[in-house]
């Protein structure tokens, strides 16, 4: 797994954990057959797949249990390089949360196909709108700080699916949760493909509806002497 390779040639103390969802492409066989060379490596296989949100969940409640003072989360197909985790670690130095930012550099998503392009600006554009955050909501490429971040806050995110990302962004904004991006520049996928199904649409769909109303529902509550 180059991956790996990539990320202990940055010469930063860590560990890395990769979460299975026993994939039929054998990337648990591949990570384990690792954990002899690279001793810093674990593995935490499930029986299925589970859902992306899940397996994020499960990484952050490992790094909880565990005591680590950071996590970075990513994905495994190249398309989060290695290269800006020291970045990320020296902005969690002051900031509770670091997320990776796809449209600050205009020229970051210049190598996607161009329909992935207008799929995934839609969908940027429209958890703006309609959660009003001013962040890449649905990028798994993140830094948390977790001596400074409630473990308490991911206990209200529902979403096993991809939507677990801008839901759990939001939950992290409303609860005043510091958060600064970092533009990065995202290559085509070099490794895998994409594993979202017209299933993981809907429910993201579902769940921004579910969050809008909740959005609306605050806002009615507020003292009309208060800003939106």
């Amino acid at each position: 797994m180059r991956l790996v390779e990539e990320i202990n040639a940055l010469g930063i103390p860590c560990d890395i954990l990769v979460v299975d969802d026993n994939s039929p492409d054998g990337t648990g066989q591949v990570a384990e057959s690792l954990k002899v060379t690279h001793p810093n490596l674990s593995v935490k296989h499930r029986s299925g797949k589970l859902g992306i949100g899940s397996a994020h969940k499960e990484a952050i409640r490992y790094a909880y249990e565990q005591g680590y003072k950071r996590l970075v989360t990513m994905d495994c197909d190249f398309t989060h390089p290695p290269a800006y985790i020291p970045k990320f670690l020296r902005e969690a130095e002051e900031y509770d949360l670091v997320v990776g930012n796809r449209y600050l550099n205009i020229r970051s998503l210049e190598d996607w196909p161009l329909h992935r392009r207008l799929l995934t600006k839609s969908v940027h554009y429209m958890t703006m709108i309609v959660l009003g955050m001013p962040f890449d909501a649905t990028n798994a490429f993140r830094c948390y700080n977790l001596e400074t971040i409630d473990p308490g806050i991911f206990d209200g995110v529902k979403s096993d699916s991809y939507s677990f990302f801008f839901e759990s962004l939001n939950q992290l904004w409303l609860a005043g949760v510091s958060t600064i991006e970092v533009p990065i520049h995202l290559p085509a996928r070099v490794m895998g493909e994409s594993k979202m199904k017209f299933q993981d649409i809907l429910n993201a769909l579902t769940t921004l509806c579910h969050l809008l109303a909740l959005r609306f529902k605050r806002l009615a509550s507020k003292p009309s002497s208060q800003k939106p």
